[in-house]
């Protein structure tokens, strides 16, 4: 269910499997410790965001 959901949104991305590298990076760095707490989950999520926004060209607003 959540596997379709999430193939369903990334169909509509310009950069799907940009977007799933770096959702992916993102889970993984928020496993491992660091010396900076939060510092670049931070800077990660803020990427995988900007990337998601990304649609493809010709579609305008939300999905419904």
């Amino acid at each position: 269910m959540i596997r379709d959901l999430v193939a369903r949104f990334a169909a509509g991305l310009r950069f799907p499997v940009l977007f799933a590298l770096t959702a992916t990076l993102f889970v993984f760095d928020l496993l491992v410790p660091d010396l900076v707490p939060f510092v670049d989950e931070i800077l990660l999520a803020l990427g995988t965001l900007l990337l998601g926004s990304l649609r493809k060209k010709g579609r305008t607003g939300a999905s419904t």
